[in-house]
């Protein structure tokens, strides 16, 4: 296959994307974002350096389609790589179920079946197949591939995957999926590559951003992960509420909330934002003297500590800790106070280290190695595209 991946990372109210060359081993040419598409949709693209390559804003009211705004994106790449440039479309879908366990090209029959599986997670399901119909429609001879984040726990064992709940409930798909797999898939990748010795050991991946979940890894494989039958569950998130006592749920439907009600605090109003009652962001957070910021911070660290605690019991023991995504790789003052937690493992932070972004924040005499790795979904999208276009095409 010869010309470029465009990656599609599609959320609620943003795509990000990027342009991976084939022919150089895909490196990357262009990343990008159209921000606020529920609003004022805004697309900017840079390239490798940064510098600005195209940028286009949609007035306030003009409430333009995801069909416009995509031509807008094929239009930058026509004309960034020439009208053959683009070789096919890679997605990050949030959810494949029990059966989608490996990257998939996109086909009627896939699409029909993503649909079907919207009910298992209605809030991000609907966002990841827009772009799909809308490129069927642009480009209907344009190859596509779904890359799904719930593939790379299909390892997990039953024991960490079942609920205790009755076992038609179970056999109807309300079970333990684990999420944020393409970064994990990444760095267990990432590991193998640059420290084998720590990639075949015991290592907890803290993917911590406004989505926020831990994955306990051995010999590269998931064992274990926070997040559970959705995006919801496990740590405090930006502004998602994590692991919650169902009672707390049914309390608030006898108090009146309604269902919507109810689903729209835990995933838009709680976590971070609902504790500060400031804002889900941890930059602003550790900006501010409000004693509410404090408090939401030192929920966050705390509940990242006691999950990691259970995920070594999972593990039999702990090798490595490895912090990534935004928080995980810029919050310093984060990371520390996650490892001052962990102390009773053996866990020694060089301070020093973790203050300049080392790759390794772990003292020499450390039991457990603490790195900090930059993940790359994107990347791991349009390597997965390149392998089943490649493939299919053989």
């Amino acid at each position: 296959m010869a010309g470029s991946i465009l990656t599609l990372n599609a959320g609620s109210s943003s795509v990000k994307f990027a342009l991976f060359d084939t022919a150089a081993e895909l490196k990357v040419t262009v990343r990008g974002e159209i921000e606020t598409l529920d609003a004022t949709p805004h697309l900017i693209a840079r390239d490798a350096g940064g510098t600005v390559l195209a940028e286009k804003c949609w007035p306030a009211g003009a409430a333009p389609s995801f069909a416009t705004v995509l031509d807008a994106l094929l239009a930058f790449t026509d004309a960034h790589l020439g009208r053959d440039g683009l070789a096919a479309v890679g997605h990050r879908v949030v959810h494949g179920g029990a059966d989608h366990i490996a990257p998939e090209l996109v086909t009627p029959a896939l699409l029909a079946a993503l649909e079907a599986l919207t009910p298992l997670d209605p809030l991000h399901m609907p966002d990841n197949l827009v772009p799909m119909h809308e490129v069927v429609t642009a480009r209907p001879a344009l190859p596509q591939v779904a890359c799904f984040d719930t593939a790379f726990h299909h390892t997990l064992p039953p024991v960490a995957r079942r609920f205790a709940l009755p076992r038609a409930v179970s056999d109807a798909g309300v079970r333990r999926y684990g999420f944020h797999g393409l970064s994990y898939e990444f760095v267990a990748g990432y590991l193998a590559q640059q420290f084998p010795a720590l990639a075949r050991g015991r290592v907890i991946v803290a993917h911590l951003g406004s989505g926020a979940s831990l994955c306990a890894l051995r010999d590269g494989h998931s064992l274990d992960t926070t997040m559970g039958f959705s995006a919801l569950d496990g740590l405090v998130m930006a502004t998602r509420c994590g692991s919650l006592d169902p009672e707390v749920i049914l309390y608030l439907g006898r108090q009146g909330h309604s269902f919507a009600d109810i689903e729209d605090m835990l995933y838009r109003r709680s976590g971070l934002l609902g504790v500060s009652g400031i804002s889900g962001d941890v930059r602003v957070l550790l900006a501010s003297h409000d004693p509410h910021a404090r408090e939401a911070l030192e929920l966050f660290t705390y509940r990242i500590a006691c999950e990691v605690g259970a995920l070594v019991s999972a593990l039999g023991g702990l090798d490595g800790l490895v912090f990534t995504a935004g928080i995980g790789e810029h919050a310093p003052v984060i990371r520390a106070a996650v490892c001052a937690r962990l102390a009773w493992l053996g866990l020694r932070l060089d301070s020093a280290a973790n203050t300049a972004g080392a790759a390794c924040i772990s003292t020499s005499d450390s039991v457990v190695e603490v790195r900090v790795i930059a993940t790359d979904e994107e990347l791991m999208i349009a390597r997965h595209t390149q392998n089943v276009i490649g493939w299919s095409a053989s």
